[in-house]
């Protein structure tokens, strides 16, 4: 930092104050200093300056995936506000093992990250306990709960998937299949199997649901046609099936395509998430959207606002959801 000052003809002091904040400094004073760093290839402690300030500047992002698309719109969401403001964002995926998430908490929180963002609503007891201690504001996502760690902001699985069973029913079809990967640690793909089983029961009682899952398999589109063809041969007379995802049910609409199976008229198929495939297949896919990349955007100004010592008037938002109603149904 000396070598800074030195380039920049400014006091060490003023280095500082203009790193930690920019604004404290005049332009012309800014312009120096920035073409001083560049020039000696300076680069900040940051270490010695969140022991001094007891602010890390980062937020401990814990998704389920990497590579689910629609969960990367969300990060890219919050990372969109964060980062104007100085924040970094450090990221974990737990591909939807509880004890793995609440072994990224637990290390994460080591690092002493300023704020948590948590896609699901679900945590083991350790986990909870952890983010309760830390001090630091957590917003949790994807999901809805009463009983909210600190912040929430998502919507109701259980309530989309049950519009999705009204859709197909009021269009007259009356053999539905709830069909999808169902990892143990995805509570949202089981809020919307319990959706499914409790629209079912309410339009069709006394029918027993049809229900096909998979446990260990990937969320690829070829799973997708692999489900197709276990719907088919386990219940040849569905008329329709409700996927858990759009992934899936775009192999499955491809997959009838390659079969001559048509779609609607011989079975409807139905998504969730309204990736940018869902649109393009042909028939395009009836789907449930979901503003991912705005839950991304609310909960980094949630976080913003509790980092910086602003109020805070809603602790759970829930951002609501969209039926897409396409071609497929």
């Amino acid at each position: 930092m000396a070598d800074v000052a030195a380039a920049a003809g400014v006091s060490t002091q003023t280095v500082s104050r203009a790193l930690r904040d920019p604004a404290s400094v005049s332009g012309e004073t800014l312009q120096r200093i920035e073409e001083a760093v560049r020039n000696t290839h300076y680069v900040q402690n940051f270490a010695a300056s969140h022991l001094a300030s007891n602010r890390s500047m980062t937020v401990a992002a814990i998704i389920p995936a990497i590579s689910t698309s629609i969960f990367a719109e969300t990060i890219q969401g919050l990372s969109d506000v964060l980062l104007p403001e100085g924040y970094q964002v450090f990221l974990g995926h737990t591909d939807y093992v509880a004890a793995r998430e609440e072994a990224l908490i637990r290390s994460l929180s080591g690092r002493r990250p300023d704020g948590f963002f948590i896609i699901g609503t679900q945590h083991t007891r350790d986990a909870t306990h952890i983010l309760k201690r830390a001090g630091v504001p957590v917003v949790e996502s994807w999901g809805l709960t009463s009983r909210p760690i600190d912040l929430v902001v998502g919507f109701s699985n259980h309530a989309a998937m049950k519009t999705v069973v009204n859709h197909l029913a009021d269009r007259g079809y009356h053999r539905l299949t709830f069909a999808g990967v169902m990892k143990p640690g995805d509570d949202r793909a089981k809020e919307r199997r319990k959706g499914f089983l409790d629209a079912h029961g309410e339009r069709f009682p006394g029918v027993e649901p049809q229900v096909v899952t998979v446990a260990s398999n990937s969320m690829i589109m070829a799973t997708g046609a692999e489900l197709l063809d276990l719907v088919r041969a386990t219940y040849p007379e569905t008329d329709a099936i409700v996927f858990t995802s759009d992934v899936l049910a775009s192999g499955a609409v491809l997959r009838c395509n390659d079969l001559g199976v048509r779609v609607p008229a011989d079975l409807a198929i139905t998504g969730f998430g309204n990736y940018d495939i869902a649109g393009h297949l042909r028939p395009s896919l009836t789907t449930v959207a979901i503003a991912s990349r705005r839950i991304g955007m609310l909960s980094a100004e949630l976080l913003l606002a509790r980092m910086q010592n602003k109020p805070v008037t809603e602790r759970v938002i829930d951002i609501g959801f969209e039926l897409l109603v396409r071609d497929s149904s």
